[in-house]
């Protein structure tokens, strides 16, 4: 038998902190490149969500040559 994990406020507390800082870069990342689109391309959204897109396919197929992480979505 697996022993089971005691939940604690101790861990609550860490998780807890984890996701929020997770979730505070991503909000700030999300501003940034907000304003990125505004200052130098006009606020156009569709043209820098094809190259946030592209972007992100190029940033998974480096490393290892192919695009596995995605099959896992």
């Amino acid at each position: 038998m697996e022993p089971k994990q005691i939940l604690s406020v101790s861990y609550f507390t860490k998780s807890f902190n984890i996701v929020l800082g997770l979730v505070l870069i991503w909000r700030g990342i999300w501003y940034v490149l907000d304003a990125v689109d505004l200052q130098f391309f006009g606020g156009s959204h569709a043209l820098t969500a094809i190259g946030g897109i592209l972007l992100g396919f190029l940033i998974l197929y480096l490393p290892d040559h192919d695009l596995k992480e995605i099959q896992k979505l």
